[in-house]
């Protein structure tokens, strides 16, 4: 299916049932190279406005991948809290300082926080996940 290192456009893909299905046949999944290129077919469809027929091949393709995906793949190791304001941080280039700020603390509590010897409050989740733009469910834990 695919034979250039460019990834799939929507605006190339066939519009029909019969096309997608021409264009790269569903089949279980086996090998990591097949996962692959359903993995790319699916990202080319996802986010746009599909017709009746291209929304039945994405949902049979992400069927496929979900299969694949549960007998191959482990579960990532879920990701504490802290681990993740810390991981927030990090990416946004801010410190512990600037923790405090958002959360309306001072500079040795947002540390201690940072350090996991303080927890969070629901006030300052709700804080940080509206400044994040995050689910406040990634900060419990």
């Amino acid at each position: 299916m695919k034979t250039t290192a460019a990834p799939i456009k929507f605006s190339s893909l066939p519009k029909t049932y019969a096309g997608l299905v021409a264009l790269h046949v569903p089949r279980p999944i086996h090998d990591a190279s097949a996962y692959d290129n359903a993995v790319e077919i699916i990202h080319a469809l996802a986010g746009f406005k599909l017709n009746a027929d291209q929304e039945d091949y994405l949902e049979l393709m992400a069927r496929l991948v979900e299969d694949y995906e549960r007998a191959h793949l482990s579960e990532p190791a879920p990701v504490s809290g802290l681990a993740m304001l810390q991981f927030l941080l990090e990416q946004n280039g801010l410190t512990g300082d600037d923790l405090g700020r958002i959360i309306g603390l001072d500079r040795s509590s947002a540390y201690r926080i940072l350090k996991g010897t303080r927890n969070l409050t629901a006030e300052h989740i709700k804080k940080l996940s509206t400044r994040f733009v995050v689910s406040a469910d990634l900060l419990l834990a």
